[in-house]
């Protein structure tokens, strides 16, 4: 199995010191590891190039920072071509990174969602519509713009179509060429504590940790058995073999889903050391 992580900007030959320690871990474990070029991944036909370093032949877990879903596409391409498999494929991955791909499934553990394709005006008022009244959050199909919150996330009420079209022009000015898919409403719900980050194996938790966000060393409020295992069968259905669910509670002391989103691209708190994760994640037959 091939560890798959980006190169140091400044050392090709070198891991990015930010997945060092993940490399070395993997190294200890008996992976190979292998560099790729992430800028050249986020370009588009810059897959060929990034995968050149990689070794040829065999299954690969990559491990490193996000890329679309159609970068995701061109990479998994371009290792085929050198007889290397990434172990999520491109559909798999679509589906973990993008909100429309995980929703249905998970729709009665997560805030009521709707979402347009595109950012067309008239879509995005109707989408609104469809909630009815009161206050939402807007983000596209893999992310919101929570550190902007009033200016271009918080909706105080989809009825406001004056409002919702306000926020939602600038969400799309400061996401510019990152916007993804289409614009999801969500509605709101008030949530207290701190965000947990829960690592999936085939529709089992292996490891529960604090979101890197708010990671700062005290004691974690952790989801107890019951709602981990209401939540395993809906992970399970979705069919997504390395995931993570960030999880937090709301007022009334229900755990609810915030995100979903694909385990190869979810950063690790700094809390939990390399070694540990790479065990809990890339068990046999990972």
């Amino acid at each position: 199995m091939l560890f798959l992580v980006p190169h140091d900007p400044l050392n090709p030959r070198r891991p990015d010191p930010h997945f060092a320690a993940e490399a070395a871990a993997a190294r200890d474990a008996g992976w190979q590891v292998g560099l790729v070029d992430h800028d050249a991944l986020g370009r588009p036909g810059g897959a060929v190039g990034a995968a050149a370093r990689v070794p040829a032949g065999g299954p690969a877990r990559y491990r490193g920072w996000m890329l679309s879903a159609d970068r995701y596409a061109d990479f998994a391409d371009a290792l085929a071509h050198r007889d290397v498999t990434l172990v999520t494929g491109a559909a798999e991955y679509r589906r973990a990174h993008e909100l429309p791909g995980w929703y249905g499934t998970l729709a009665g553990a997560t805030p009521e969602s709707y979402w347009t394709v595109g950012a067309e005006r008239d879509d995005v008022l109707r989408t609104a519509d469809r909630l009815g009244s009161g206050p939402a959050v807007l983000r596209d199909y893999t992310k919101s713009m929570k550190h902007h919150w009033h200016e271009a996330a918080y909706l105080p009420d989809v009825a406001d179509h004056a409002g919702v079209w306000r926020v939602a022009r600038r969400f799309l000015e400061l996401r510019g060429d990152d916007f993804t898919g289409g614009l999801v409403v969500r509605r709101f719900e008030r949530f207290a504590g701190r965000e947990v980050r829960t690592w999936w194996r085939h529709g089992r938790c292996v490891l529960v940790g604090p979101h890197p966000d708010t990671d700062d060393g005290t004691p974690l409020p952790e989801p107890d058995g019951a709602a981990l295992t209401g939540l395993a069968d809906l992970v399970g259905g979705t069919g997504l073999d390395f995931v993570t669910v960030d999880l937090v509670r709301r007022d009334d002391g229900r755990w609810r889903v915030v995100e979903l989103g694909d385990g190869q691209v979810s950063d690790r708190p700094a809390s939990i050391s390399p070694a540990r994760f790479l065990a809990a994640v890339t068990g046999a037959g990972c």
